[in-house]
């Protein structure tokens, strides 16, 4: 399997069998030099945290483009179906939806949900998420959304052992690095961590050395991808 990172919380991950996006934020993010178009081209899933503008992205012209199966919070899915969105997935804490070839589970995450829409109107979207992906012959991925620690990320590890962690170090917004990888040495027996949600807006932390400072003896473990460039997973 191959993972692109495009910076902030976006990610392209190929399976050979599907192309899945996460949080599909290109428009707008500082990060992606490319073209829209061509990094989602043949998406068949967008798998959503929450309902932030810098994570929703470009999901509804990516999804009418390219026929993509949307999964996200029940509110969430169904706002985007009022924008056009044709085919979703509604999913809630807790619970798994089956494709072929893996699987996505919703989990907790500590922050907020909302759209921001014209003249200042806020849409409440449902709880933030977030994502563990099971593959039937692959590593597993949790992506963290948003999310500040939490104990119960003991739990997560426990029942779901993913390999291949997607987190959050930016602080204001989310853990900063220095929490990021407490939770990440604590509670996790990750193979590879891919650190995310920095340096694209000025009140986040610009690069991700507090965190690799943080992760010690355990910093070679935490990979800095390329924005653009597959990788294998």
């Amino acid at each position: 399997m191959k993972m692109t990172y495009f910076g902030h919380s976006a990610f392209r991950i190929d399976t050979g069998r599907a192309v899945i996006l996460i949080d599909p934020f290109l428009t707008g993010n500082p990060h992606f030099k490319g073209d829209v178009a061509k990094a989602t081209e043949g998406a068949t899933h967008i798998l959503l945290s929450h309902g932030h503008g810098d994570h929703v992205g470009d999901t509804v012209e990516i999804a009418k483009r390219t026929g993509a199966r949307v999964l996200g919070t029940y509110e969430l899915v169904n706002w985007l179906a009022s924008k056009g969105v044709e085919t979703i997935e509604p999913a809630n804490t807790g619970g798994t939806v089956k494709f072929d070839g893996f699987s996505v589970t919703l989990t907790q995450a500590f922050h907020s949900s909302a759209s921001v829409e014209e003249g200042g109107k806020i849409t409440y979207l449902g709880m933030p998420n977030g994502i563990v992906i099971h593959f039937d012959d692959g590593n597993s991925v949790y992506h963290m959304g948003d999310t500040d620690i939490f104990g119960d990320m003991a739990l997560i590890e426990e029942m779901h052992q993913p390999k291949i962690g997607l987190v959050p170090i930016g602080d204001r917004l989310t853990m900063g690095g220095a929490v990021a990888a407490l939770a990440c040495r604590r509670y996790f027996n990750f193979k590879t961590i891919i650190p995310l949600h920095y340096g694209t807006m000025p009140i986040l932390d610009a690069d991700p050395q507090r965190f690799m400072d943080a992760m010690e003896d355990e910093a070679s473990r935490v990979l800095l991808p390329e924005v653009g460039q597959p990788f294998d997973i």
